[in-house]
């Protein structure tokens, strides 16, 4: 069995329910993996009846660091568990193969999902050069090989035609749709998988290191809807080499930047430490929107909004909003907007209550 089968049907084991993002990402979804089957033991009842602890209200963003060999649908669950929140969902899914930044939202944060997911995306990856999978990665089977190894100057020359907006065929394990069912499901089951290809962008991708004549690593920054491991594939046919993807690792999502993650073992950490330990981990809600225009209103606007009612921006001095708008009062997050014509129009609106998480404010400082 695959490591990917392994870590999914860990994942399945894992009871409690997970709100997730729906969205397109620029890796596989965990349910590439190999099919599941319902063979696995089942809990007993008294591991059924046992108690759990009560589940809370928590609103915020935990940047976690994911390690390899789990699903991101896994490492939700866990993080979830150690925080003890209600309602949970990440920001972009990464294989099991993958690590790095997998950004998981609490409560309220949810609703700021869309906005991360829009934002770039920075992927370090290693390339093997001699054989091409039907995954496009290392868990796939090979289908095509080659004795050919490009030069660093070959790989550097052949990168240009991957910057810019470009066309891109998504792999055959991907969550894409062909007739109302996903592309990985019918390769799983022997069917010949023809995607169209669609317009991407990559901002920058630069050869970082040559370790040998196998394998080279490279960085992209790229923007929604990329594929890496396309990438690496359509670079291996380029050079005549053929190629996957051995190694990934995002390290960046939008706003959420690779010095600011936390590892698994150490939110365990934490929690074992003490509640403000743990609760220092906890990144506000307002932090996923950094990226879009801000604006500040008044109580008699911030009320409008939350009422689900527009605002218009009146006065010589008032500022110029067209799009997304994250808009406070005093400080606090009320609401997203769309701004149009001196208009702003609540898109999304924050309902704080009493949970124990961070509505609004930069990120605390860690320690490590």
């Amino acid at each position: 069995m695959t490591v990917r089968a392994i870590a999914e049907a860990a994942a399945e084991a894992a009871a409690e329910p997970i709100v997730e993002a729906i969205a397109e990402t620029a890796i596989a979804p965990d349910a590439a993996a190999a099919p599941q089957t319902d063979e696995r033991p089942r809990p007993s009842r008294e591991q059924d009846n046992r108690p759990r602890a009560p589940k809370r209200d928590l609103d915020g963003w935990v940047l976690l660091d994911k390690p390899t060999g789990m699903t991101s649908t896994q490492a939700v669950a866990v993080v979830k568990r150690i925080f003890g929140a209600k309602k949970a969902g990440h920001a972009g899914t990464l294989d099991p193969l993958a690590s790095g930044c997998l950004p998981i939202a609490f409560g309220e944060a949810t609703k700021t999902v869309p906005y991360v997911m829009d934002g770039r995306k920075t992927y370090r990856f290693t390339v093997r050069f001699g054989v091409e999978t039907d995954t496009d990665d290392s868990e796939g089977k090979a289908v095509e090989t080659s004795d050919l190894r490009p030069s660093d100057e070959e790989i550097i020359a052949a990168l240009p035609t991957f910057r810019g907006e470009i066309m891109q065929v998504p792999p055959a394990y991907s969550a894409l749709k062909i007739g109302g069912e996903r592309a990985y499901d019918l390769a799983r089951e022997g069917e010949e998988v023809k995607l169209e290809a669609r317009p991407v962008t990559i901002f920058r991708i630069e050869l970082m290191e040559r370790p040998d004549a196998d394998h080279a690593v490279l960085e992209a920054e790229c923007g929604k809807g990329t594929y890496v491991r396309a990438i690496a594939r359509d670079l291996g046919r380029m050079l005549g080499s053929r190629g996957h993807i051995c190694q990934l690792r995002r390290a960046c999502v939008g706003p959420f930047l690779e010095e600011r993650l936390v590892p698994l073992d150490e939110l365990r950490d934490r929690a074992e430490a003490s509640e403000e330990a743990l609760m220092d981990a906890l990144d506000p809600v307002a932090v996923a929107l950094e990226e879009i225009p801000q604006l500040s209103v008044t109580p008699q606007d911030a009320h409008r909004l939350r009422c689900g009612q527009s605002i218009i921006l009146r006065g010589r001095d008032a500022p110029i909003v067209e799009g997304h708008v994250a808009v406070s009062c005093q400080g606090a997050l009320i609401a997203i907007g769309d701004g149009e014509n001196g208009e702003v129009f609540p898109h999304r609106v924050f309902n704080w209550g009493k949970s124990a998480g961070k509505s609004s404010g930069r990120p605390p400082r860690r320690s490590r």
